[in-house]
């Protein structure tokens, strides 16, 4: 059984119809906005009147959100090669940024709120001015697709990664790429300074996870726990614990402090694309190809850690990699029993999981929430989000995929059709996510039949000298 220090999963939300690609909380974490394949943004509303309000306005698949520091703003980033700024309210108002010329991978505000970077498969990065909504300028020196930016805590850098298999920092007041950390056994999915700014983690392809020290362009710690691809981490507001997220269907913390894996969560199934701490890391969300939103209370933070260090002692595994506690919400441990692993019991400590979904709230029509003033038509183009009808209904587990309704319907096509063409397209991203994974799959299975080709062969040709 877990003890009270143990992170434990509060809930899953469901809504979406396809993978989530990004979670992100509001400032006090009575919110949670969400991003997903099914073209759609979730406003989950975390207080007691429990609430989701659904966004529509892109036309491709959306690939990553984030709230402004103070909350008024929603950022998403799409494959429709725009990135939106909405006010999330019950009336959806959004306006448009164009400048890219390919699918936007993500966007991040500044910690100020002033400015919005975003990086895409034009190998470029975008800054932008939020209050104006207008291109400031762009950066280019990656070769390839870049697939996150973010600026620094003090918003005097960003860091990059790309598939060039580079991290670049850049310096935002004279535009230029200051430093760049190279790894030749894969590429970053995903970077995030800490929150004195001094360090970035980068998520590797290569199943790694990186600590790099930018003052001082020192690679400080790596960690190898996954067992596939990280997709994403995020680092706790004190900044002594960082989380994980990987396609191998897990969610790690570790311990920067003594440089160890803690914990690893399981509850999503298949693999998981995004992961935040709220501001204030009492709370964590993952989101992954499952459809689902998972909210977890941290609880390890609230005491001495020393003292869970005592708890736990006992719990380390002898397998590789080492574990001091692997949580299960609602499935069996894996584990091989005789390595004597604990198991949380779900029956005790995980709450209110078939709890009804929240009422999804389709937010209608929308215009500019602002005038533009002093834009050019190359830098930035409006053009109103689209509308939605409102509708309010609970949903059980069962009901909720099918209950909640694509409102932006083709004209001239009845609604039975448009459905089910809707239910075809996210099926065939879906099917696009799995024939990936499998290729990379593949390529290990390739390389491992390989290797043992060549050592029989070297075994025969032993035997054969033997003889």
């Amino acid at each position: 059984m877990a003890s009270a220090l143990d992170p434990v999963l509060i809930r899953p939300f469901r809504g979406h119809r396809a993978a989530v690609t990004g979670v992100a909380f509001n400032a006090d974490a009575a919110g949670l906005a969400t991003s997903s394949l099914d073209r759609f943004l979730m406003v989950w509303k975390l207080k007691t009147q429990c609430r989701a309000y659904k966004f529509a306005g892109h036309m491709e698949a959306v690939t990553s959100v984030q709230f402004s520091p103070d909350g008024q703003l929603l950022a998403s980033a799409s494959q429709d090669r725009t990135v939106r700024l909405w006010i999330p309210c019950i009336h959806g108002e959004s306006s448009v940024l164009k400048g890219h010329t390919a699918p936007v991978r993500s966007v991040s505000f500044s910690h100020d709120g002033h400015f919005l970077v975003s990086s895409s498969n034009d190998k470029s990065i975008k800054i932008w001015s939020v209050h104006r909504q207008r291109l400031l300028f762009s950066l280019f020196q990656h070769t390839h697709w870049v697939r996150y930016a973010e600026f620094s805590p003090d918003g005097r850098l960003i860091a990059s990664c790309s598939e060039d298999k580079s991290v670049k920092i850049w310096d935002t007041r004279n535009k230029t790429c200051i430093d760049s950390f190279l790894d030749y056994e894969g590429f970053a999915n995903f970077v995030d300074f800490n929150p004195s700014g001094t360090c970035i983690a980068s998520a590797g392809s290569n199943h790694t996870v990186k600590l790099w020290d930018i003052r001082m362009n020192k690679l400080l710690q790596h960690y190898k726990v996954h067992r596939a691809g990280v997709n994403c981490v995020s680092f706790h507001p004190s900044g002594n614990y960082l989380i994980t997220a990987s396609t191998d269907g897990t969610l790690k913390i570790l311990d920067l402090l003594e440089g160890r894996l803690i914990y690893t969560l399981h509850g999503h199934k298949g693999p998981v694309f995004s992961v935040a701490f709220s501001k204030d890391g009492e709370k964590f969300a993952s989101g992954g190809a499952d459809a689902q939103v998972l909210l977890w209370k941290t609880n390890f933070d609230s005491f001495d850690y020393k003292e869970v260090l005592k708890h736990h002692i006992r719990r380390t595994h002898i397998d590789d990699p080492p574990h001091l506690l692997d949580i299960y919400p609602r499935s069996p441990h894996l584990h091989d029993e005789k390595l004597q692993s604990v198991e949380v019991n779900p029956t005790f400590d995980v709450t209110n999981t078939q709890t009804l979904d929240p009422p999804v709230i389709e937010i209608s029509s929308s215009s500019s929430f602002s005038t533009l003033d002093d834009v050019s038509s190359e830098d930035l183009q409006y053009t109103p989000a689209s509308v939605l009808a409102p509708s309010s209904k609970r949903k059980s587990e069962n009901e909720s995929e099918s209950a909640v309704h694509n409102v932006d319907k083709p004209t001239g096509i009845s609604p039975s059709l448009g459905n089910a063409l809707e239910h075809i397209v996210e099926q065939l991203d879906v099917l696009t996510l799995t024939i990936s994974i499998l290729e990379q799959r593949l390529t290990l299975t390739e390389d491992k039949l390989k290797d043992c080709l060549e050592n029989q062969k070297k075994m025969l040709l032993q035997g054969s000298q033997e003889e």
